[in-house]
């Protein structure tokens, strides 16, 4: 059944690259976000299976690989935002490694744009809630998969329209940048977005941990006493007389 999906490497600090550039990103791989997102991302540009797709030769067989492949594997299609399309459309060339349907959210129309190998650029100006609704009907029955960026990827899950997160931890601290997860959400204090574990892959460059996405629910206060020890019925029923 189709699942609404998302992958991102993120730092051990949560950043997804370094500082913002300009709006302009069509020089981004000479600014500020470029030496962040490729440290984060290190792991899959050194798979075998993330080479292949780019049509490059070289890398490492790998549980990484591994990973890459099934990624690839279960997206039918794809979301992603404007911003993201706008720095990728030219380096991706004319066979972009999605090779499914992309549905761009903006606020930009623009012809759909068909490309080699299956790939073709879908411009949604109707919202993420349509892009993600036509991506579903173009999965054919795979995952329809949030390609990013992060500020997207924000926006899917306080939207509640995620169910599966996959985040890729690098062990290194950027200290600054775009941080994946923020006051964007729109959680109020008593807030949250609960994730469940489902799976943890580590190797020497990333740790891989797969979250299946439950939903906001309220943050009750529990029996744990300032010492965090819980407290039973007798101890708390004994410090209400006190």
């Amino acid at each position: 059944m189709t699942k609404v999906t998302a992958q991102m490497s993120v730092s051990l600090d949560g950043f997804y690259t370094g500082p913002r550039a300009a709006d302009d990103v069509t020089g981004w791989m000479h600014g500020p976000e470029a030496p962040g997102f490729f440290r984060v991302t290190r792991w899959a540009v050194d798979a075998a299976a993330w080479r292949e797709r780019q049509g490059f030769a070289g890398g490492e067989r790998s549980a990484d690989s591994e990973i890459v492949e099934e990624m690839f594997a279960s997206a039918g299609a794809y979301v992603m935002g404007r911003r993201m399309f706008d720095a990728g459309e030219f380096p991706w060339g004319d066979e972009p490694p999605f090779h499914a349907p992309v549905f761009v959210v903006t606020h930009r129309p623009r012809e759909v744009l068909e490309r080699q190998g299956g790939t073709s650029f879908t411009f949604v100006t109707e919202g993420l809630e349509r892009a993600i609704e036509l991506a579903r009907d173009a999965a054919g029955g795979k995952d329809v998969a949030v390609a990013g960026g992060g500020e997207l990827l924000g926006q899917v899950l306080a939207a509640g329209l995620l169910e599966q997160l996959e985040l890729h931890v690098a062990p290194v601290l950027l200290g600054a940048g775009q941080r994946l997860f923020g006051p964007g959400l729109g959680l109020g204090t008593d807030d949250g977005i609960e994730l469940v574990p489902t799976r943890v892959v580590e190797s020497p460059g990333v740790t891989h941990i797969r979250y299946t996405v439950t939903g906001r629910s309220k943050l009750v206060l529990d029996d744990r006493g300032a010492s965090g020890e819980l407290v039973g019925p007798a101890q708390a029923e004994q410090r209400s007389a006190l």
